[in-house]
């Protein structure tokens, strides 16, 4: 048997091999006649500690299932608050700009602490990251019921900062555990697509409801004690998903929990804070934020006030607007699950970025030059199309950019980091837009339609890249499919060994501390636009 590549950093050693003949090997201590092979060395490959190195996939599929569940209360709030916003403004007394200001609150907090968070869940795992988390959102989504039952506007922002908290915790935590499961071509992104499918369903049944439990029940905070309801049963989910990944950490060694490509054994949680892996995080993970910076921004900004344009555009109450937003944004819930899977057995993350970004800029430019009734239905068709690729691709490229899985919670907290960042600014931006345009979205879709064309431009720049001026193994392996991935192994690994040593190690660290600077600037940009909406008086 081969024996594994070690690769070696200044703070840990990590044990990455292509070998994965252990089927051939029992196979062949099976056979009558063989010497070298003794029943220790057969029972190795089964056992670690007293714990069973295989992982059976029903146990992988049950632990999918309830993460999924746990984030399908998350997406149906989500979908309540976008419904509501003409509810809001009318019951609440408020304008555009401060209803703007309070999702910038939620954004505020999850920009000040969303980093800590993430290296945080890596040291003590997504698990019990979960359960702490869930617990502060529906501690904080109490609140907020409660805010808008008093018509409270100052007390709603101060219940979104305890809503906030909570919910920085959970957004990392079930994507790291799906990473500490799953490997990038080995299950991951067919997890992601599961789980992401789920929660547009539960966005769509949010956002559909929102309004109409509003005006069945005869006041808009209805819809937000109901949403309560569904954090109380996320919370029992929770518990038990902890209490079956203590029972899994018991009886199962993670040794069976390893890259089938590159031999990376895949952890819940680690030793100690991992600052110097966060530092230098490959210059390709660094494109693929660039790329979320543009589309998600987009995605999101667009989404909070879908339901008032269809208002506004196709003159209808507040339900049926609810209804055809919700439709348009969420009908490609089938197209996530299969677009997972896809990736996983044939790559192309790259393409699929760039398909992504032209759907959105073609949504957005009919939104804004063909603004009829036909036409904005147009632009939301191909709104719903490309945001159903989106957070997929994203999610397992930004995985697959990187060299050690470890540190996958602080490099997706990157992520939301830059996202609620720019949707500070922008949502601020717009809001003010719209206050000073009579509350229409006749300049607001401008905004729209530039950020949609960056997602494009940095979606083309990437597919050029990757197949062209780059080395195949620095960004085309996102290009990969399962087969080849597999078969490169050795290549992966190398490629690791070559940006830890030397020039290349020193200039990926230069680069990744710039980026990081970069992110620290614009988020000090959107605390100043967030106390600017403070200072002004928007919150009155």
């Amino acid at each position: 048997m081969a024996s594994p590549e070690l690769s070696v950093d200044s703070d840990r050693t990590s044990v990455r091999g292509s070998d994965h003949d252990n089927g051939a090997l029992e196979k062949q201590a099976a056979t009558a006649g063989v010497t070298d092979i003794n029943a220790s060395d057969v029972s190795s490959l089964h056992s670690a500690n007293g714990r069973t190195k295989k992982i059976p996939l029903k146990l992988k599929i049950v632990s999918v299932v309830l993460v999924s569940l746990i984030g399908f209360g998350s997406h149906w709030s989500s979908g309540v608050t976008g419904a509501m916003k003409t509810a809001l403004k009318k019951g609440m007394g408020i304008n555009n700009t401060q209803y703007a200001l309070v999702d910038a609150t939620t954004d505020f907090i999850k920009s000040v602490l969303i980093i800590a968070t993430g290296l945080y869940t890596d040291r003590i795992g997504g698990a019990s990251t979960l359960v702490w988390g869930n617990l502060l959102f529906t501690a904080g989504s109490i609140l907020v019921a409660a805010s808008t039952t008093t018509r409270n506007f100052k007390f709603m922002l101060g219940a979104m900062v305890i809503q906030s908290l909570g919910d920085v915790a959970t957004q990392v935590a079930q994507y790291k555990v799906f990473s500490s499961w799953f490997a990038p071509s080995d299950g991951f992104a067919s997890t992601l697509g599961f789980e992401l499918g789920l929660g547009k369903i539960g966005s769509f049944v949010g956002q559909t409801t929102a309004n109409v439990i509003a005006t069945n029940l005869g006041d808009f905070s209805w819809t937000f004690w109901m949403s309560v309801v569904m954090n109380v049963f996320t919370n029992l989910v929770t518990v038990g998903f902890y209490l079956f990944t203590r029972w899994c950490n018991k009886h199962y060694s993670s040794a069976g929990k390893a890259d089938p490509a590159t031999g990376e054994v895949l952890t819940e949680n680690n030793r100690k804070l991992e600052w110097k892996q966060f530092a230098r995080l490959p210059w390709q993970f660094w494109t693929i934020i660039l790329f979320t910076g543009f589309q998600t921004t987009t995605a999101t900004v667009f989404g909070t006030n879908a339901t008032e344009l269809a208002e506004q555009r196709f003159n209808v109450s507040s339900i049926k607007a609810g209804f055809y937003s919700a439709l348009t944004q969420y009908m490609g819930f089938f197209l996530v699950p299969l677009l997972g899977l896809f990736i996983d057995m044939f790559g192309q993350r790259l393409t699929v970025m760039m398909v992504c970004g032209t759907g959105m800029f073609l949504s957005m430019s009919l939104i804004m030059w063909a603004n009829t009734m036909s036409g904005t239905a147009a632009g939301f068709g191909f709104y719903a199309f490309a945001v159903s690729l989106g957070p997929t691709v994203i999610i397992d490229a930004i995985r697959t950019s990187m060299w050690y899985q470890d540190v996958f919670g602080s490099a997706y907290a990157v992520k939301i980091c830059l996202n609620n960042v720019m949707s500070i600014i922008m949502r601020i931006v717009t809001g003010v837009i719209q206050d000073n345009d009579n509350n229409t979205y006749d300049h607001v879709v401008v905004v729209y339609v530039i950020l949609a064309a960056g997602s494009l431009l940095v979606g083309l720049g990437l597919v050029i890249g990757g197949t062209h001026w780059v080395s195949p193994v620095e960004l085309g392996r996102l290009q990969w499919s399962r087969k080849k991935r597999f078969a490169n192994g050795e290549l992966i690994n190398a490629q690791c060994k070559a940006f830890e040593t030397g020039t290349r190690a020193l200039w990926n660290r230069r680069f990744s501390l710039f980026s990081l600077a970069v992110l620290s600037v614009l988020t000090l940009g959107a605390w100043a636009c967030y106390f600017w909406g403070v200072a002004t008086g928007h919150n009155d």
